[in-house]
């Protein structure tokens, strides 16, 4: 085997060890945290947990939104949201079903319908897209203050922690939750590089890299951080990473992606758009459905997510 090789397959082995790890760390200290916030891990989950999950797809936009690469500034986001909720959200609970509550559905799971169909009407229009539409500053705006406004409201209105334990949070827990969030981030980064050196090795196009691996690795945050919370029965982080994921991608990516360099809407994108607000739209349901996200409900998430992955390849 070339040396090459055999070293993009030890790191990504590497990348591997450090998600789970990271995740780990993550998912025990931000527990902790939250309790001595006297806050819930839905609330955490919502906010710190996903902002940092959030930063390859933020590192991704904003690098493209500065040097005008549009399609891949609005696609990437996007493309993520659904993934979230596709793959990540439907295979977490295929692993271990996910319990939900009213709070999440009546405040977070409608925000964030909200919020897609807003992107989808800026975007499109009611009556459509047209070849003079454009994504505006004043629109990035828009978004970025909602979301500003909607962690304020989370903060204001904390929910109180699940569980009263006599200890909290020290600094330890701190080191640990920014250890595990650099871990898991720069996992992320390693199995994107070095997945896509074997899969280039094995013959595999640049395309299939794209929707895959890239996909999959700037995800790879998200998915481990949901896996090992559901396993630890941290449910308000495991959900709430991935539904403040993806308000932050919506919202703080997109938001300041528009600010940065306004740019014209492609008509490519309209099925993708339209696809995250159906997909937001049965994850409430899911959640409303006997207040927890079962191994069918996974199960059908991932199969939409399959299709769409079959279209994108016979187009």
């Amino acid at each position: 085997m070339d040396t090459h090789l055999l070293i993009d397959c030890l790191l990504v082995v590497i990348s591997i060890i450090m998600l789970w790890k990271g995740a780990d760390w993550l998912v025990d200290s931000a527990a902790e945290i939250a309790h001595s916030l006297k806050i819930s891990d839905l609330v955490v989950g919502l906010t710190v947990v996903a902002f940092g999950t959030s930063a390859p797809e933020f590192a991704v936009t904003i690098s493209a939104a500065l040097t005008g690469q549009t399609d891949i500034s609005i696609g990437n986001v996007i493309g993520s949201n659904i993934f979230n909720l596709g793959f990540i959200l439907g295979g977490t609970a295929i692993i271990r079903p996910i319990a939900t509550n009213s709070k999440l559905f009546n405040r977070d799971g409608f925000f964030l319908l909200i919020t897609t169909a807003l992107i989808f009407l800026l975007f499109f229009g009611v009556n459509g897209w047209t070849p003079d539409d454009k994504y505006t500053k004043l629109e990035g705006l828009l978004l970025f203050s909602l979301l500003i406004g909607y962690i304020g409201f989370l903060f204001i209105k904390k929910d109180p922690p699940e569980e009263v334990k006599p200890s909290t949070a020290d600094l330890k827990s701190y080191i640990y939750f920014f250890v595990g969030l650099i871990m898991i981030v720069s996992g992320g980064h390693l199995m994107v590089k070095h997945a896509s050196s074997v899969a280039h090795a094995m013959g595999v196009s640049d395309w299939v890299i794209a929707v895959t691996i890239v996909a999959a690795g700037t995800s790879a945050p998200e998915f481990a951080t949901s896996v090992s919370a559901a396993i630890k029965g941290r449910h308000g982080i495991a959900i709430g990473n991935l539904i403040g994921s993806d308000l932050f991608n919506l919202l703080g990516v997109l938001g300041l992606a528009g600010m940065l360099n306004p740019t014209a809407i492609s008509p490519d994108i309209f099925n993708s758009v339209f696809l995250l607000v159906l997909m937001v739209g049965i994850t409430l349901l899911m959640i409303r459905t006997n207040w927890r996200i079962g191994r069918l409900e996974g199960t059908i998430l991932v199969t939409i997510n399959l299709v769409r992955w079959y279209f994108d390849f016979a187009a």
